[in-house]
């Protein structure tokens, strides 16, 4: 993923969630993430926020593929979806088309 497209989406992800990603919305974030983004570019987002919650801590591509292995196991919850992505549209992800770039 270019940089510039990375770090609009960290900061769209930031506008989201200014206080980080609680855990318990993870499942209906990567449900919304992979209806516009590639799974490469998925596979880096979750990378870069795996080493910002563990600083010093470099991520391998097998811990990544597990982190979302995990997630997408599960299916959200409809008002999961509702949720997450009125907090996503707030933070400016234009959730009808592609991400911003």
């Amino acid at each position: 993923m270019p940089e510039s497209v990375f770090h609009r989406v960290v900061e769209w992800l930031r506008a989201g969630y200014p206080q980080g990603i609680p855990e318990n919305d993870y499942i209906a974030l990567y449900s919304i993430l992979h209806r516009t983004l590639t799974k490469e570019e998925i596979e880096t987002i979750v990378r870069r926020i795996a080493e910002r919650k563990n600083p010093g801590h470099p991520v391998s591509e097998d811990e990544v593929r597990e982190m979302i292995r995990r997630v997408v196991q599960e299916e959200p919850e409809p008002e999961d979806v509702r949720r997450v992505s009125a907090r996503l549209a707030a933070g400016g992800w234009p959730l009808a088309g592609p991400p911003p770039r």
